[in-house]
Parts: C-alpha cells; sequence; structure tokens
C-alpha cells in the first residue's frame, strides 16, 4: 500500500514513527514526514514558522507545497493527514475535490471543539475517517461523522510512571521549548530560576539545533546538564519548569510534578486569546476538568511569568496532589492509539 503522508510538526513525526511500527513493512509512505522514516518530498526544517508574521511570509511556499501533494496524491492509496489543521485541512478539500472516491483519514484532530467549531461539518464532509484522541471529542460531531477515539499516542511511548515520589526536590528540568522564538523568551527567566534554586538543573533542547543555535539561544550553560531526550529527562528529575506545549502532557503522563510557562509576541498572544475560549492551556488540565472538573497543574502565562511568581508557585506546590491527579489523567486516556490506527488504515 502507497500512503500520502502529511506530517509538519516534529510531535506529529513521533506519533507517526510508533504508527509505522504497527503498519510494517508492506505499506510505502508518500509525502511530508521525517526523514527517517522514508523519502519526503520536503526537508521538515524549512517549514518551522515563527509566530503569525513568519507564516505570511510564508504562504505562498506552503500553497506550491499543498500544489505538490495534491498531485502525488495520484499515486498513493489513501491519505493520511497528521495534526497542522492550518494545512492539511485545505489539502483534504483539494484532493477530495479531484479525488473525491481517495479515502482519507484524519489523525490528531484540528481542535475544532476549543476555536473554529465551524470547522466540524467540513471535517466530517470532507474526511473519510476521524482518529480522536481525545475521549471528548467524538461527542462534538453528529452521528454521520465517522469518527471515534482511538486512544492517545502518548501512551504508546510514555511506558514509565512514578508511583511515588521522592521526599526532596533536588533535581529539576527546564523545558523552554522548540521554537527559537519561545526559547529566547523563557531563557532568561529560566536561568534566575536555576541561579536561584540552586539545585541541579536540566535543560531541554531540541537535537537538531546546532552548537552555534545552542550558544545563540540559550547562552551560558556551564554547571547546567543538557539533554535531548525528554521522556528520560522527565522522568529523572523530581520537578520540572515546562513551555506549553505536548511537553506538558508528557510530564503529565509520566508523573513529573511541573508548571506551565508561556511567553509569546504580544499580538500572537492577543489574536490567539480572542479565538480561542478555554480556561486552560494545558492539554492535561483540559482533559482533567472535562473528566473530573478538576485541575493537575498550575499555568503561567505572558506578564505573569517571572521568576518570582514561579518561585512561590514552586515552594508552595503539593505534589502529592498532583501525583493522584495525573494517576485520574492516565485512567482517562487508558490506552495507545497506535495499533487502532493501523488497524483502521489497513482496513
Amino acid at each position: 500500500m502507497k500512503l500520502l503522508v502529511s506530517a509538519l510538526e516534529h510531535s506529529a513525526n513521533v506519533h507517526l514513527t510508533s504508527l509505522t511500527k504497527e503498519l510494517g513493512d508492506d505499506v510505502e509512505l508518500l509525502g511530508i514526514f521525517d526523514k527517517k522514516l522514508g523519502n519526503p518530498i520536503v526537508d521538515l526544517q524549512s517549514l518551522a514558522i515563527m509566530g503569525l508574521v513568519d507564516a505570511i511570509k510564508k504562504i505562498r511556499y506552503f500553497f506550491k507545497l499543498a500544489d505538490k501533494m495534491v498531485e502525488l496524491s495520484a499515486e498513493a492509496d489513501k491519505v493520511l493527514l497528521i495534526d497542522s489543521s492550518g494545512f492539511n485541512l485545505p489539502l483534504a478539500k483539494k484532493i477530495k475535490k479531484k479525488y473525491p472516491d481517495k479515502e482519507i483519514i484524519y489523525y490528531i484532530l484540528p481542535q475544532a471543539w476549543a476555536w473554529k467549531k465551524k470547522r466540524i461539518p467540513v471535517l466530517t464532509k470532507t474526511i473519510d475517517k476521524l482518529a480522536s484522541i481525545l475521549p471528548f471529542e467524538p461527542s462534538y460531531y453528529p452521528q454521520e461523522a465517522n469518527i471515534k477515539y482511538v486512544g492517545h499516542p502518548l501512551m504508546d511511548q510514555i511506558t514509565v510512571f512514578k508511583e511515588q515520589l521522592n521526599a526532596e526536590i533536588k533535581s529539576i528540568a527546564y523545558l523552554p521549548g522548540s521554537r527559537k522564538s519561545e526559547i529566547r523568551r523563557l531563557m532568561p527567566v529560566y536561568k534566575e530560576l536555576i541561579q536561584t534554586l540552586n539545585l541541579d538543573a536540566t535543560i531541554v533542547i531540541p537535537e537538531h539545533f546546532s552548537q552555534e543555535e545552542i550558544k545563540d539561544l540559550y547562552g551560558d550553560l556551564s554547571g547546567v546538564t543538557i539533554s535531548h531526550d525528554t521522556h528520560k529527562t522527565l522522568n529523572a528529575v523530581d520537578f520540572a519548569f515546562v513551555c506549553s506545549g505536548t511537553a506538558t502532557l508528557e510530564a503529565s503522563l509520566i508523573g513529573t510534578p511541573f508548571i506551565l510557562v508561556y511567553k509569546a509576541k504580544a499580538l500572537d498572544y492577543f489574536i490567539g486569546s480572542r479565538l480561542v475560549k478555554l480556561d486552560h492551556v494545558g492539554l492535561g488540565n483540559i482533559l482533567l476538568e472535562k473528566y473530573k472538573n478538576i485541575t493537575l497543574h498550575p499555568e503561567f502565562l505572558q506578564d505573569e511569568v517571572t521568576a518570582k511568581n514561579l518561585l512561590e508557585c514552586f515552594n508552595n506546590y503539593n505534589r502529592d496532589d498532583f501525583l493522584q491527579n495525573a494517576k485520574l489523567l492516565r485512567e482517562y486516556l487508558k490506552h495507545g492509539s497506535s495499533e487502532k490506527v493501523a488497524q483502521w488504515i489497513k482496513k
């Protein structure tokens, strides 16, 4: 089987890697994905976007890339879209218009339940199989939608969980994100925390950064351990400060107490806050609010992200409550999704 894949983000390719193990050698990937998985038509590094302005600059490039994907879909037996709704949903429309009988599977759906609910009818009409990774998500779709909860993909990758915590906090991980703009905004605060707390500190850095980029983005890291493995690091430390994103859910599922932090460009944050009407940013908090009407971890956004605020929260953190609620979250998500999605693709 030839499978046209559109996986633009790093996290999407982590999940795609798990999925390919279940699909087996009889499935050939075409399209956009990590070069470790085959021969993609583009280098993922060229797709990185840093905020709204950068997105506008690259819009013509993405239009051309979408057209190339539509051409390539002629060779494919099926189409798999993973996350990245800004690119993948318009792509799905183009493919379905040209090839109405081409089966399209969407894995890790657009968060239409959080914003742009008008997308739900479009997804229902355009996508043949909707693979949801959030237990509550199918309830937002009409009966005619072919949608089912398949489990959360992180449950495929995260096999460890802290059944109990160390009595004292001796080590802390600092995750400033994977985008350069995020890192530049958070590192000054993180460095102040590292100096003030004076505990074993580990910085998680994306492995694709060069030494020059690391020096430019992170500055002097003497006395700090550098890691490229998020899961291993989160499992090893007693606490973490984590930039909003997939890593916050990873910390939740591993059972490492943490504080979510996020600082965006003022304009990007203003636009985003008007579009998304949610009480929380962290997916762990969103999920547990739906499940048990409770929150899992603190969140500090924009001007709230100061060393003073984070230290105060750290000193008053109830780690035992976090661990018990993290167990509830794992219970809610239940299982991984790779096997189920692979079966759905092959069917």
